[in-house]
């Protein structure tokens, strides 16, 4: 059975931003290593239509990026969206009944599977299917923007904390 992970970068305030942060030489290995190891992942509009970037080789990208854009295409994807006609390579669109399909991927695969988009995660959330959460917090005080739980705040019990790079901690929790 495959366990559902959310984890984002997110501020000391809370927040998510993918122009607010930093991402270090040490952190950015380690997503690529998290993306190369992972099963899947399930994406919110939003976040996927942001990712889509790893799409395209760009000749100004490091070997480090060109390794995570590798990582990423290579593993399957379901976008949740209403309003996409479609998705791109190694992607499925899940347009209803978001609950049965993850259940039908929980129960069917092996391994982690990462869910991406706080607004995704909180649905997920109400129907008790995300079973751990992951907040990389960095030393920002944004004030703004949107909040790592966008949705319902699940009881949690922390599990692990990891420093992964100089600024960077990952704090675990799975629901209480």
């Amino acid at each position: 059975m495959a366990k559902l992970v959310f984890g984002m970068n997110q501020s000391l305030d809370g927040f998510v931003d993918h122009d607010g942060f930093a991402v270090g030489p040490a952190l950015f290995r380690h997503w690529t290593e998290h993306v190369r190891d992972l099963t899947g992942s399930i994406y919110g509009r939003r976040m996927y239509e942001i990712m889509r970037y790893w799409d395209d080789d760009r000749p100004e990208w490091t070997a480090e990026q060109r390794a995570f854009a590798a990582a990423w295409r290579r593993q399957p994807k379901w976008v949740v969206s209403r309003t996409l006609d479609s998705v791109g390579p190694n992607a499925t669109l899940v347009a209803d009944d978001i609950g049965a399909v993850v259940r039908g991927l929980k129960s069917r695969l092996a391994g982690e599977i990462a869910v991406s988009g706080p607004d995704l995660a909180g649905s997920l959330t109400e129907l008790a299917l995300i079973d751990e959460y992951r907040l990389y917090l960095h030393p920002v005080v944004l004030g703004r923007g949107t909040p790592f739980f966008a949705g319902p705040r699940p009881p949690l019990r922390l599990v692990a904390t990891d420093r992964l790079d100089e600024d960077v901690i990952r704090l675990t929790y799975v629901p209480a």
